[in-house]
């Protein structure tokens, strides 16, 4: 598949994310738990029949490390999603690219070319309106805007580790690793928050169902792949376009209406993740 297409579909499958969690009667910390849960049983039987599990100890260590980084990510943003709107979490959650850029920068000595911090303002700037300014200017500074910004980090984290790893290492065995530390990781966190994990109401099964088949396995199956051939600040930055998808979403599912103010602040973002993608003057090939 074309890694940009598949970026692009793996948006879409992870920015339903957000109406799961808010749909779903159970705590975070449980919908993190089975977001992972069902994403992995899915996956295992191929794991098996393919045989393709056998890695580097040095990558599996790293997997296993990303599955963690991964698993506190997704917990504190759901944890987000409980205390403050759902719009302003995910833009809260969503300023990986920043970190990745700055990361890329300072730690890694990378060039970062002046495009990609552009584009980034300018979705940055698309993001704000389509939150409103209403939203933005009255924000509190509580534990849901913490949760939410330490969740972005994690998600620079995440990618740039991803990134290193999927280098010498097959996508579906790094999920597999990558989710089975996760899944542990949540067990461990719901047995410590005494969090039950059944007597659930049917439909709660569903969305997290939803969100482990669709979301995590599919979604981050075709973003991962994409991770492999982009480079990581121009996915982190294509990922900000998950809350435009979302609000459309949305829109379709819950029967939201968009507001002009979200329509404009969404073609914002989308131009500002177009240009990150344009080659500078510096960089035709």
């Amino acid at each position: 598949m074309n890694p940009k297409l598949s970026l692009a579909l793996g948006i879409v499958c992870i920015s339903l994310s957000p109406i799961f969690v808010k749909l779903a009667e159970a705590s975070p910390v449980v919908c993190a738990f089975y977001r992972i849960f069902f994403g992995l049983i899915f996956l295992v039987p191929y794991c098996l029949i393919k045989q393709n599990l056998k890695v580097k100890r040095k990558d599996l260590v790293l997997a296993l490390i990303g599955g963690l980084v991964f698993a506190t990510d997704i917990t504190l943003w759901n944890l987000s999603l409980k205390m403050i709107s759902a719009t302003v979490s995910t833009l809260l959650a969503n300023l990986a690219p920043v970190w990745v850029g700055l990361i890329s920068y300072f730690l890694f000595r990378k060039k970062v070319e002046k495009l990609f911090w552009i584009g980034t303002g300018a979705a940055v700037v698309g993001m704000l309106i389509l939150v409103g300014l209403r939203e933005v200017l009255h924000l509190q500074f509580g534990l849901g805007f913490l949760f939410a910004v330490v969740a972005s980090m994690l998600y620079a984290i995440y990618i740039l580790i991803t990134k290193d790893i999927l280098a010498r290492m097959g996508t579906v065995t790094f999920m597999f690793y990558n989710m089975l530390a996760a899944l542990v990781f949540l067990f461990i966190i719901c047995l410590i928050n005494n969090d039950t994990l059944i007597n659930y109401p049917a439909a709660d099964w569903l969305y997290f169902a939803g969100m482990g088949i669709i979301c995590q396995l599919l979604g981050w199956l075709l973003i991962n792949y994409a991770i492999r051939y982009i480079e990581s600040t121009k996915v982190a930055i294509t990922l900000l376009s998950q809350t435009v998808v979302a609000a459309v979403l949305a829109a379709l599912m819950l029967s939201e209406k968009l507001s002009t103010h979200e329509v404009i602040g969404s073609l914002i973002v989308l131009a500002g993740i177009g240009i990150t993608f344009l080659e500078s003057k510096n960089n035709t090939a």
